[in-house]
């Protein structure tokens, strides 16, 4: 079993905002400093998927649930390559997985793959003052703990809006996906040729897409719709990703060029930027929705489904126009959770229907595409 090096309690911490609010506490991981825009995320389970979820990058992702690393860490739930965020945030670390599917623990996961982790400070207060004054930007280090230093840095630290971050974690260049869930494979009985966006893609959308039978193969996120179509796909996915819609105007220009001429599926940041790719409009949310407890109603059922989500920024479907239709609304906020064209064989929702961690209650959506690319 991987172990740790150090004794996670040993090292201080501080956790600085850029509005002067400090949290003081104590290092695991890797030694050093994270630079980001924290988070919460409300999920009870699931921190590996959490922490490997490409959506992350550029953020400080805090933890509401109280006691994270107590099942270790595996070779088996990972949504991606590696973690892409810039800092963990937790209240009580445990050095001492207890797990038959432990391989090693989440200190020394972390150390190796340099991302740094503060525990110890007060998380339900740092929950509570996010939600009052928004997600901003924030620096965790354990190697200078001057709190007047940090908070300037912080305060001057880029922000999300405008960014591009997708460029931080596409792949580079095109291949197959063959896995199925839980380690199934392709079957023999495929209908269906999809070509998935890499904006950040969590390898479970693609697991998904192989249960429902579909061949999926996987581009980068400069792909041009020209390269899309040359291969002559069944269907088309833009996937989730980190950051502002706004900062990727060459996927909003290649997913307007392939408004019909294929069907279309938009996950998380894939829903928004087909939102802009058809002149609508994005915002930024206060604080965002991360975690697997997100109430959604599907308008066209009136049922309510839990959803698992994680995104910062949102659709205002009004902006684009009497041809989209609301399908999916947050009963929390009454955001924008889904939309669909009126004529057009395209839609997307704002949550995650692969869940992984969270409920599995929108995996239907996933058989939805598939009808769709059936009458398309």
């Amino acid at each position: 079993m991987e172990g740790t090096g150090h004794h996670p309690l040993r090292r201080k911490a501080i956790l600085a905002l850029a509005d002067g609010r400090v949290f003081k506490g104590y290092g695991f991981g890797a030694d050093g400093e994270g630079i980001g825009e924290v988070v919460f995320n409300t999920s009870m389970t699931g921190y590996q998927e959490i922490l490997t979820d490409p959506s992350y990058c550029g953020q400080l992702v805090t933890m509401t649930y109280p006691l994270i690393g107590n099942t270790g860490v595996n070779d088996e739930d990972v949504e991606s390559t590696r973690p892409f965020l810039s800092g963990f945030i937790v209240r009580e670390y445990t050095d001492d997985p207890s797990s038959w599917r432990a391989t090693g623990n989440l200190d020394a996961y972390l150390e190796r793959r340099g991302i740094v982790g503060i525990q110890r400070i007060d998380t339900r207060a740092l929950t509570k003052h996010i939600r009052d004054v928004g997600a901003q930007q924030g620096i965790i280090s354990s190697v200078d703990l001057d709190e007047k230093r940090l908070v300037k840095r912080a305060a001057e630290a880029t922000g999300l809006v405008g960014r591009d971050l997708v460029k931080e974690v596409s792949c580079e260049k095109s291949y197959e996906w063959t896995e199925g869930g839980w380690g199934s494979r392709i079957s023999e009985n495929i209908s269906f040729k999809v070509v998935v966006y890499d904006f950040g893609v969590k390898q479970n959308i693609l697991r998904r897409l192989i249960d429902v039978g579909c061949a999926v193969t996987v581009v980068p996120a400069r792909t041009t719709a020209a390269e899309v179509l040359s291969m002559s796909p069944d269907g088309v996915v833009l996937s989730n990703g980190p950051g502002d819609p706004e900062g990727v105007p060459y996927a909003i220009e290649a997913t307007r060029s392939l408004i019909g001429k294929k069907p279309i599926l938009g996950i998380c940041l894939g829903h928004q930027i087909l939102g802009l790719a058809m002149n609508g409009k994005t915002y930024k949310l206060k604080f965002g929705h991360h975690g697997g407890n997100q109430p959604v109603m599907d308008l066209t059922t009136k049922k309510v489904e839990i959803t698992a989500q994680n995104h910062g920024f949102a659709v205002d479907v009004d902006s684009i126009g009497s041809e989209i239709e609301l399908t999916h609304i947050n009963l929390n906020d009454r955001t924008v959770e889904g939309m669909r064209h009126r004529k057009l064989p395209l839609f997307s929702i704002q949550y995650h229907p692969e869940a992984s961690p969270g409920p599995h209650d929108a995996r239907y959506l996933f058989n939805r595409f598939v009808e769709m690319m059936k009458n398309g």
